[in-house]
C-alpha cells in the first residue's frame, strides 16, 4: 500500500466480522483475489452501490473522463498504487 501506508510505524486492525453494510469510502478491505483464489489482496474501497466512479484515474487502462455507476450488489475497490494494481479496473 506504499507509499499511502508507511513500510514501518503503521498499526492495522483487520476484523473478518464486519458486515457489508459498515463498509465505508476510504476503508482498506482484505479479500481473496478473483484472479488467484490462492493470494488475499488489500484495496481500498473508493466506490459503493450508487456511487459514479472513474474507471481509471490513472488514464492508462481507460480514458480518465470515463465512469460507472457502481451496482447494486457490488463495491469498487482500487490499488493505492494505482499504477500497478489490480482492482475493479480489471475485475
Amino acid at each position: 500500500m506504499l507509499p499511502t501506508m508507511s513500510a514501518t510505524g503503521e498499526v492495522v486492525y483487520e476484523s473478518r466480522l464486519v458486515s457489508p453494510e459498515r463498509l465505508k469510502r476510504g476503508d482498506l478491505v482484505t479479500y481473496i483475489s478473483p484472479l488467484d483464489p490462492t493470494r488475499v489482496v488489500c484495496k481500498r474501497l473508493i466506490g459503493l452501490p450508487g456511487d459514479v466512479v472513474c474507471v481509471d484515474p490513472t488514464g492508462k487502462l481507460a480514458p480518465s473522463s470515463e465512469h460507472v455507476v457502481v451496482p447494486k450488489g457490488h463495491v469498487w475497490f482500487i490499488g493505492d498504487n494505482a499504477e500497478m494494481s489490480r482492482d475493479s479496473r480489471q475485475y
